[in-house]
């Protein structure tokens, strides 16, 4: 088995059959640990796709992620019980890994560009519907429906949020992941994304995964720094696991009951970075059993996003009137 630390993070590649979801090998994690598989292809058939699904399934997963309408946008739009999702359930339940299976989606009268989420029961456990359909999108004999939410979903590693190519243009999408808890990403897409997916993660505190028709994976860290990138012609299949149980803080009002903290607790938790420019520090876990962000709250750190939408609210309070909402110049306050 071959891993780095970098940052904090255990990015992790592992072999066949390793890490049995066994109740031994799960009382020995430390952490919340989620092993994470971004595919990357464009133009390959679902009999291929789901080879490909196979073998990484096969090697142990928690989370297996596809590109954009990796089965394309051509034809007619597939519905929830049509052959690409039943072939992905059947593998999601054999494995018992989450696949996220993005689909060119029939409900009804519509036409959506979903990201479906399937369980490891194989059973659709959320759909996210692209917020910001891309301009061609709208072009198709039968255009692509704009998406009207952006949901958060429960899995049993953690909060999942997921957007679609375009919307990472738009920070109004992942302001609404993270108001809503997400704790990772995932952005499956026909292009790479780059710099503004980074600007996300770095203003939102989650973790966010790509898997892309660009044959490239990127991995965003909880502090906005790119721990993974990885681009394979024709294939790309990048593995890391995320530690969900990582916590970023700021120095305000937490210092002291950071000291308090690392005294008391020797050798379950350890501040594993610390931004000096941003006066930003991230906790972790160190032995099984103990959660970093369970201790924080106990020791009454509050984390960074929680801080800085408390201090939205209340000085929104004081001022009278949301900052965040759009206003006319004549109705500013003077």
């Amino acid at each position: 088995m071959r891993s780095i630390l970098s940052l904090g993070v255990l990015i992790l590649f592992w072999p066949i059959k390793s890490l049995p979801d066994s109740p031994e090998a799960e009382s020995r994690k430390i952490g919340r640990p989620v092993r994470v598989v971004s595919l990357g292809f464009r133009g390959k058939s679902l009999e291929e796709v789901a080879r490909i699904v196979e073998r990484e399934g096969a090697a142990g997963a928690d989370l297996i992620i596809l590109p954009e309408t990796f089965m394309g946008q051509a034809g007619r739009p597939e519905a929830l019980d049509g052959p690409t999702i039943s072939t992905l359930s059947a593998l999601a339940k054999k494995h018992r890994t989450y696949l996220v299976c993005p689909l060119d989606r029939l409900e009804g009268t519509k036409r959506l560009n979903s990201a479906v989420l399937l369980d490891r029961e194989g059973k659709v456990a959320g759909l996210y519907d692209k917020v910001f359909p891309y301009w061609s999108e709208f072009d198709l004999k039968q255009p692509v429906d704009a998406g009207q939410a952006a949901p958060v979903f429960t899995a049993d590693f953690g909060r999942l949020g997921l957007a679609i190519c375009f919307d990472v243009n738009f920070p109004e999408v992942w302001q609404r992941l993270a108001d809503q808890g997400a704790e990772l990403v995932v952005w499956p897409s026909a292009y790479s994304g780059g710099a503004s997916l980074q600007a996300h993660a770095l203003n939102h505190h989650f973790y966010v995964v790509t898997a892309t028709q660009n044959c490239d994976c990127a991995v965003y860290d909880l502090t906005g720094e790119e721990i993974l990138y990885e681009k394979t012609p024709g294939l790309n299949a990048s593995r890391i696991t995320l530690d969900l149980d990582r916590g970023i803080y700021h120095e305000n009002f937490n210092r002291g009951k950071l000291e308090k903290l690392l005294q008391e607790r020797v050798g379950e938790v350890k501040q594993t970075k610390w931004l000096e420019r941003e006066q930003w520090f991230v906790l972790q876990a160190l032995v099984p059993g103990a959660s970093a962000r369970a201790l924080a709250r106990q020791y009454g750190l509050e984390e960074l996003r929680d801080y800085l939408s408390r201090s939205r609210r209340e000085i929104d309070a004081r001022r009278g009137w949301k900052f965040a909402e759009e206003k006319k110049p004549a109705e500013a306050p003077r």
